[in-house]
């Protein structure tokens, strides 16, 4: 495939405030601003305590396989299947040129912690985890890439959801309509550049580029939706988030288009950008994750959790 002559980003307006203001925040204020959220989303005893700590690499493997699998469970029950397509990866705590991935072919519904298997990033060869299933190679192009270009996130997903490929016919933003899509004010991209289905690194590339430093999702021309996140949980929820807000969109469109009378009310921008700052942090997301994620887990039993004390990685 060649590469793209043009590749087109679109953001919300603000982006750039945004950004320079949260670049601009001392380091050290970093634990407060997330304890101050947290303590404002949950009251009275044992308050939510964000992004877990582990006390091994290999507790801390179990945990993102464990969830990766409880979020392609999640997928299955939203209909987010479509063939062998869809696929998440996730960044090894232990050894950060490696990731995680779901296998190819298999339905998300079926999927447990143990079908996972680690990749080289650097070149796709599988090093650990379950080696019964390859993985999904367009996967490894789109994902390998961002990685690399993005040494801050630890985990994407991406899939061909209903709403998001109706929403991206159109190669445009979302608008800030809802509180919920607040959460991505300044962090949406829009690729407006489509090259075909995925067989070279440069589609992985050219949406690295749409997604920029800063970006934590992507509305993908006639393709689908991605989103990418420190944790597996944060990036899931983004993605389910992104889709919803899709479908919103869609029949605003629709309601607007049958009606002429009715107006839009766009959230101006001082309050989405108070918004984003709220509930955009990394933790606050990990907890907007857990209820479906721990759902999956319980509705799965011991199947989703069976052979994790048996996942092995060989990096050499």
């Amino acid at each position: 495939m060649a590469p793209p002559t043009t590749t087109t980003t679109t953001v919300q307006e603000g982006q750039v405030a945004i950004l320079k203001m949260k670049a601009a925040a001392p380091a050290h204020n970093e634990n407060e601003e997330m304890e101050c959220q947290l303590s404002n989303l949950s009251r009275g005893p044992n308050p939510l305590k964000g992004i877990p700590k582990f006390p091994t690499y290999r507790e801390h493997r179990k945990h993102i396989v464990l969830h990766m699998a409880a979020v392609f469970r999640n997928w299955a029950r939203n209909g987010y299947t479509e063939g062998i397509s869809g696929h998440i990866s996730v960044r090894d705590p232990e050894f950060p040129d490696l990731i995680w991935m779901n296998p190819i072919g298999k339905h998300f519904a079926l999927l447990n912690g143990s079908d996972m298997l680690c990749l080289r990033i650097s070149d796709g060869e599988v090093v650990g985890g379950n080696r019964t299933r390859p993985a999904n190679n367009p996967g490894y192009y789109i994902h390998s890439e961002v990685h690399k270009a993005r040494h801050d996130i630890n985990a994407i997903c991406h899939a061909h959801t209903i709403a998001g490929r109706a929403w991206a016919v159109f190669g445009k933003p979302l608008e800030m309509i809802t509180q919920d899509i607040c959460d991505l004010y300044g962090v949406l991209a829009v690729d407006n550049e489509y090259a075909g289905i995925v067989t070279a690194e440069q589609e992985g590339q050219q949406i690295a580029r749409a997604l920029g430093p800063k970006g934590k999702a992507a509305i993908l021309l006639n393709h689908g939706l991605i989103s990418v996140g420190q944790t597996v949980d944060e990036a899931s929820f983004i993605f389910g988030l992104l889709d919803r807000s899709c479908e919103i969109q869609l029949r605003v469109e629709s309601a607007c288009a049958g009606n002429p009378s009715l107006k839009k009310s766009i959230i101006p921008h001082e309050l989405a950008m108070n918004n984003f700052k709220m509930a955009g942090e990394k933790n606050w997301l990990y907890e907007e994750a857990q209820p479906d994620i721990q759902y999956e887990i319980e509705m799965a039993g011991d199947i989703i959790k069976a052979g994790l004390d048996d996942i092995k990685i060989d990096p050499q």
